[in-house]
């Protein structure tokens, strides 16, 4: 790289930084940064467009064009080349920007009589914030080091915009992470907080973003990069790593030892960005990269790069992830994600936890599900906006979260939990009583578990028993097999917590979502309907068998009940009841203690199980809707789909004509049928599963309350009267006319 060039970036950004050092008004910086980069530039124009929300894009401050259309002239992300350039995350230059596909004449601006155009992204490590770009009346193109240049000065207006040089009164200049936002993602766990901030990895703050001394500069990143390098080299040594951690870890050496990676940030320092900033430009382009990648495996790859950046900003500025900074008394944990082992170290601390990514079935959800705490999850951008101690409401029931919320909408949010709090004691003075409905029917409501925090639940929230018991959090957060003495001591505690009430204990349930850290992960193009649950459980039968040992140890003598998930056909369940009765046969055989008596149950999770001959029917002792994968499974609707998950109702009268299908193939065997998932807890959905015959639900704890009291108040007769009339007028669900029938029913 020239000299000359080296030198010219270098003098372009300590004039911005001396721009940046002199007090005023962000207006007046922006100004004078355009006037400075026209000039050093050589063009007749420079423009600074900063995000208004996350959809506009706003003139801030322009040399060259007219000054009446700063704050005036907006347009769409995508609209226009600089829409492009800020959807996309990539420069666009071009000679003759009228003719480039996708331009945008804005007249009031004056800009038609300029034909060369560059435009690049004002971004910060993913986070969008603008385009600043630089145009000419004479047709050419850009060069590559004219390219680099701006790219570099728009790593520093990204920084001191973060940093808030350029804070107004309105618009796209309001200063970040002062003004509300909100943040509209799915439903991980049902329920509402309000709290304060944490975040599970706080972020980097890079306050000099340009430097003096390049060598200096370049002496710190090859240090920090040194440094690295042990580190991984350290971890990679040390003991009990699993094959998955050894691959992240062999992904993470490859990139720290790359030649290229650091040539890359040398050569951003010697235009003239200190260390920091030469990683957090580097960050950001492999973010764009990230966005654009529709190959799976390489975008986690350039995750892991992701990652790696942060570990050496954390070396170069001394920020490690303890800052010193204090958790709330309230906490709101807020991450990009979270694995199961770091949620439960946070434990019944936390108030709620909002996610950038997640799923509704996965670790994170299954474990603040036992936690009880509200979960939001595909809350995008919010670990860029949000910072430790912001005031944040999380609206679990809704899929909302209001990051410092006016107070108008605190004042609302907090009506809604204080009527959720007043609900609940009333659901309180039903504990004791069954959920016998007005024609004298009895409907047993159990409750959902996975782990020992649940267990105290059980008697306050006046269940009857543990209706499923999951398995599998146990095997998920650890980094090898648990073995089988830990589960069988496990077991045994979740039954000396039930005091003698049913738990039933589902065979472990991984795949689809649910991969297991030192297990094999299998990239199967639809792992919802490929290699899980039971099906794991027949292929690696010593797994299986394990698990059913340490059940039956932990029993000791007690009653004991299993249920194995995912059965799809007669000969699964056979085969795997077949492993249980060995085992029983094998643990007596050693002079162990049987349960006195076995209930070995399936969980109906696919349509083809409804259809099985009658003699599975009678061969199981008991069947369990597993009503969450069998509604995405009857409506080919994946629940991991906001688009299409809410788009089927469960009260569809075709969904309960299939559900009473299987309580007539039960009741024709007397085998007893209960619905377990996410519907057993909503109390319509409830009502309505009561109505077609199902005696038992069961569902997390929080939801027994509300249940039982709607139930008690029906006659369940008159509420199958009322699907039956609104199928025989051909309604599409039963929802509105069962809402409409308890509208008139008295409290």
């Amino acid at each position: 790289m020239p000299e000359r060039t080296e030198s010219e970036s270098r003098k372009l950004l300590r004039r911005l930084r001396d721009v940046l050092a002199v007090p005023g008004k962000g207006q007046d910086r922006l100004d004078a940064i355009t006037h400075l980069i026209a000039d050093s530039m050589g063009t007749e124009v420079c423009s600074i467009y900063l995000f208004r929300d996350e959809d506009t894009l706003e003139l801030c401050a322009t040399e060259g064009l007219k000054k009446a259309a700063v704050h005036q002239t907006r347009m769409k992300l995508g609209e226009g080349l600089v829409g492009r350039v800020a959807r996309t995350g990539q420069p666009v230059n071009t000679a003759n920007a009228p003719a480039e596909k996708g331009f945008r004449y804005m007249p009031e601006t004056g800009e038609e009589i300029f034909s060369s155009f560059l435009g690049v992204p004002i971004q910060r490590v993913g986070e969008k914030l603008g385009v600043l770009v630089v145009q000419s009346r004479t047709g050419r193109l850009f060069s590559e080091d004219e390219v680099y240049a701006v790219e570099v000065v728009a790593m520093v207006l990204a920084e001191m915009t973060e940093l808030g040089a350029f804070t107004g009164d309105d618009g796209a200049m309001r200063a970040l992470h002062k003004q509300p936002a909100m943040f509209r993602g799915a439903t991980g766990q049902e329920g509402a907080a309000e709290g304060r901030v944490w975040l599970h990895e706080p972020r980097v703050v890079v306050t000099n973003p340009v430097a003096d001394d390049p060598l200096t500069e370049i002496d710190r990143i090859r240090g920090a990069v040194g440094e690295l390098r042990v580190s991984i080299e350290d971890l990679l040594e040390a003991e009990e790593l699993d094959k998955e951690q050894k691959q992240v870890l062999e992904a993470y050496r490859m990139f720290a030892q790359s030649r290229g990676w650091l040539r890359r940030m040398e050569e951003d320092i010697m235009r003239g960005l200190s260390a920091e900033a030469a990683v957090e430009k580097e960050q950001s382009a492999a973010r764009a990269r990230m966005e654009q990648v529709p190959d799976a495996y390489l975008r986690e790859r350039l995750q892991d790069l992701d990652d790696l950046s942060n570990r050496l900003l954390r070396i170069l500025t001394g920020q490690g992830a303890d800052t010193g900074a204090q958790m709330p008394d309230n906490p709101v944990l807020v991450a990009r994600n979270i694995g199961p082992a770091e949620l439960l170290d946070y434990g019944r601390k936390l108030k709620g936890v909002v996610l950038e990514e997640g799923s509704v079935g996965s670790h994170a959800a299954i474990v603040a599900r036992a936690l009880a705490i509200p979960l939001v999850i595909h809350a995008a951008r919010i670990t860029g906006e949000a910072l430790n101690g912001d005031h944040i409401l999380v609206d679990g029931d809704q899929g909302i979260v209001h990051l410092r919320p006016e107070e108008t909408v605190a004042r609302a949010f907090r009506d809604k939990i204080a009527m959720q709090a007043e609900a609940q004691k009333r659901y309180a003075s039903l504990r004791g009583l069954p959920a016998q409905a007005k024609c004298g029917t009895t409907i047993h409501l159990h409750m959902n578990a996975g782990l020992m925090a649940d267990l105290p639940s059980l008697e306050g929230s006046g269940a009857e028993g543990v209706g499923l018991f999951r398995t599998e959090l146990q095997f998920l957060i650890r980094n090898k097999m648990p073995q089988r003495a830990e589960l069988a001591a496990l077991y045994a505690r979740v039954m000396d917590a039930a005091g003698g009430r049913r738990v039933a204990f589902r065979t472990l349930d991984i795949g689809s979502d649910k991969v297991l850290p030192y297990m094999k992960p299998n990239d199967e193009p639809n792992p919802a309907m490929g290699w899980r649950a039971l099906r794991v459980g027949l292929d690696k039968p010593g797994v299986l068998r394990m698990q059913v040992q340490a059940l039956i140890r932990a029993a000791n003598g007690r009653p004991l009940t299993i249920m194995f998930p995912f059965v799809t056909e007669h000969g699964e369940f056979a085969e795997a009841r077949g492993h249980v009765l060995r085992e029983i046969h094998r643990e007596k055989s050693l002079g162990h203690r049987v349960p006195e008596r076995l209930e070995i149950g399936a969980m109906c999770e696919t349509p083809s199980l409804a259809f099985a001959p009658q003699a599975f029917f009678e061969l199981t002792d008991f069947v369990s809707i597993g009503g969450n994968d069998l509604k995405q499974f009857f409506f080919a609707a994946d629940r991991e789909n906001e688009r299409v998950r809410r788009r089927y109702d469960t009260l569809n009268l075709s969904f309960l004509a299939f559900l009473e299908q299987i309580v007539a193939r039960c009741a024709v065997s007397d085998t007893p049928l209960s619905f377990c998932g996410e519907d057993a807890g909503r109390p319509i959905e409830a009502l309505a599963l009561a109505a077609l015959g199902i005696g038992t639900l069961s569902m997390r704890p929080a939801s027994v309350g509300p249940v039982k009291a709607l139930i008690r108040r029906v006659d369940l007769t008159e509420a199958r009267a009322v699907i039956d009339r609104a199928r025989a007028e051909g309604a599409e669900s039963a929802r509105p006319a069962l809402m409409d029938w308890l509208a008139a029913q008295p409290e």
